[in-house]
């Protein structure tokens, strides 16, 4: 019993080898996969086989590069193996998004969020609603959903799929597992978003080459400032966490956040924080909800045609990033951070205030500054991390699954 135990484990592991260099490496033929894997090719040749048996891969023909060679067989995932749905809850839109085993974007669409009502019942229904509408336009069936990874800033716990906190909806809690049963037997995966721009990031500068890659960063501004931490191990093995940032107590100026704290790096950081020092607003006015980009986008204009105040907000928000990344760097150590969210449009004004913040530190002054990067589109690294976990967790549950074995 115990050696049939250990060798359907070893199945499974060198299973998972191989759909993982596939994710990777895309469609490879059978001596690729031995090369990236390290599998005998007799190995690899019997798990595409389970595999193609099963349904989750499927053979196609590349054509030599000499006209008279014979066509190369490659295996790639087959698409309709299972889908993926993906949601991203932004602070002023709800965007959902369906792809393929094989991870092509088949349909998307966005709804606007009523700023106005941070209830969370409304927003349920029309959760429910949408991810009907995503599989009824693509004439797909519910149970062909094996995942629904929702993103959102905030506080989650992924164990129960239950949104804590959020600048959404505050503290008013978001159980999506509630929500989905009995209809989607889909399995439910709840990340905090800025969790999967680091997943993203650290892997586009792995396929990059980057060298002697261990960590990267990732800082996201706007309405809400989130902090997202990918690491790699010795095994080249990503580990991502999200630590509450935003909310980290950094001064004690008094200024009111909207987690109900006084002081955090938000509360001078986020757009909210930055409207309310331009203005000279009293530091304990309760947050605004939502500020557009177009006001802010004003009084970046104003900052810089040389406005006293708007630029100290500016800079101001600034400091307070660099002193809360000086803390990151003194556990951590240096690491890349890329900068991204709609508050990348104003990093000209936030700049020296954040390199003043990371020059507090005691690493910095010895070590240097971090390398720092503005990578703007955030929401094209938030799908490629759903799509990058969501994938590997499909691959995960198949294999554990026993389809193989059918």
């Amino acid at each position: 019993m115990l050696t049939k135990s250990s060798t359907e484990l070893v199945r499974q592991q060198n299973s998972a080898l191989v759909l993982a260099s596939l994710r990777r490496h895309g469609p490879l033929a059978h001596t690729d996969i031995s090369h990236h894997t390290g599998l005998a090719s007799a190995t690899v040749s019997a798990i595409t086989a389970d595999l193609e048996k099963a349904d989750v891969l499927e053979r196609r023909e590349q054509q030599a590069s000499v006209s008279r060679g014979r066509p190369r067989v490659i295996f790639g995932q087959r698409r309709d193996a299972g889908y993926l749905i993906a949601v991203r809850i932004a602070s002023d839109i709800v965007q959902y998004s369906l792809a393929d085993y094989g991870g092509t974007l088949l349909d998307r669409f966005e709804e606007a969020r009523n700023h106005a009502d941070s209830a969370t019942r409304p927003f349920g229904e029309a959760f429910v609603a949408a991810l009907d509408k995503l599989v009824s336009r693509s004439q797909i069936d519910r149970a062909q959903v094996l995942i629904v990874s929702i993103s959102s800033k905030g506080l989650v716990d992924p164990a129960t799929a239950r949104l804590v906190w959020s600048p959404v909806f505050g503290s008013q809690q978001v159980d999506f597992a509630a929500l989905l049963q009995p209809h989607w037997r889909a399995k439910i995966l709840l990340n905090n978003e800025t969790l999967l721009v680091a997943h993203a990031m650290a892997q586009r500068m792995e396929k990059a080459g980057a060298k002697n890659l261990q960590a990267v960063a990732a800082l996201s501004l706007g309405h809400s400032i989130g902090l997202g931490i990918a690491r790699f191990d010795r095994t080249s093995e990503l580990s991502v966490t999200a630590p509450n940032f935003g909310h980290m107590l950094n001064s004690s100026d008094g200024k009111l956040c909207r987690c109900g704290s006084h002081g955090c790096i938000e509360a001078s950081a986020g757009f909210y924080g930055i409207l309310r020092t331009a203005f000279e607003v009293p530091p304990d006015t309760i947050p605004a909800k939502f500020v557009p980009l177009a006001e802010m986008d004003k009084i970046a204009l104003r900052a810089r045609q040389g406005h006293r105040m708007s630029e100290y907000a500016f800079r101001q928000a600034g400091l307070a990033l660099g002193q809360g990344l000086s803390r990151v760097v003194s556990l951590y150590e240096n690491m890349p951070i890329a900068i991204t969210g709609p508050g990348t449009r104003y990093f000209d004004l936030i700049q020296r205030g954040l390199e003043e913040g990371l020059a507090q530190s005691q690493q910095v002054r010895l070590f240097g500054a971090p390398p720092i990067s503005v990578v703007p589109e955030e929401a094209t690294l938030v799908l490629e991390g759903h799509l990058d976990r969501a994938l590997a967790e499909m691959d995960h549950d198949i294999i554990s699954a026993g389809r193989t074995d059918e």
